[in-house]
């Protein structure tokens, strides 16, 4: 269906946890792919469907131990795990070390992800720029999404990957709700210059992000996270089915009004 890279720069400020939230609440079939060559840690900080913890060997390791044989899309679900909640998810590598061997599996990774005929994928890159062979998998992308934070030295990095980056992109600010609509404008402001498709938010809620580590439904459902999320979530849907035509900007909350704060 559709490949959507999650990224940042400097920091990789809340990627994972965005990508998580992004997956719980996208509104067709998804799949999360934890695709980070320093590493992630889905496989430690959430619970599988059955309550237990998800094996770390499973996932882009195993899957690439196989693939130099061919990456054909039925073998990716044959390395896949199931989150509490029925999310989807390539569980990643566990260290940096590990992705000097897989050096090679970038391109044909994106490209099998790209063509996945059952789900969208949002593939959780982390960092940009630390590990170049990770572009061979962001030029298969249909929609690359960078993550930042309305302080100078992120918008600053921001800046620098936009030159960089070589394509149009989405910005996501995450933002404290206190600031949250001027922080967007803040944002889109600097970056009118560059070839970006859209501006957006997503609440700095780490309440929320704590929910999301296994109470799902609930609490969690009415955070301003995941409420966020499911804004940006529908947005980012609605504009890969326009093919990447962008949209007008989400209203967050009541008409005209910035997030509510909850205690």
């Amino acid at each position: 269906m559709a490949l959507i890279v999650l990224a940042a720069d400097k920091g990789a400020p809340g990627v994972t946890t965005a990508a998580t939230a992004l997956g719980a609440v996208w509104p067709r079939p998804v799949l999360l792919a934890e695709c980070d060559p320093s590493g992630g840690d889905l496989a430690y900080r959430l619970p599988a469907d059955d309550g237990g913890v998800l094996n770390p060997g499973r996932g882009l390791l195993s899957l690439g131990a196989v693939a130099r044989r061919g990456l054909h899309t039925e073998l990716i679900y044959e390395h896949t795990q199931r989150l509490v909640g029925g999310l989807d998810v390539l569980a990643g590598l566990t260290n940096g070390e590990q992705a000097a061997g897989l050096t090679w599996l970038w391109g044909p990774l994106g490209r099998a992800f790209a063509a996945l005929p059952q789900a969208d994928v949002l593939a959780d890159c982390g960092r940009l720029g630390l590990h170049p062979q990770i572009g061979d998998l962001v030029a298969e992308a249909d929609q690359v999404v960078l993550f930042t934070r309305a302080s100078l030295d992120h918008v600053a990095h921001l800046r620098e990957r936009l030159s960089l980056i070589g394509r149009k992109v989405g910005v996501v600010v995450i933002a404290d709700p206190r600031s949250y609509r001027s922080s967007m404008e803040e944002i889109r402001r600097i970056v009118s210059g560059w070839d970006v498709a859209f501006v957006g938010g997503l609440a700095y809620d780490p309440k929320g992000a704590e929910l999301l580590r296994g109470q799902w439904g609930g609490r969690l459902d009415r955070s301003l996270l995941i409420r966020t999320a499911r804004e940006l979530a529908t947005r980012l849907a609605a504009q890969l089915a326009a093919g990447g035509e962008t949209t007008a900007p989400p209203v967050v909350g009541r008409a005209n009004r910035e997030p509510e704060v909850r205690s």
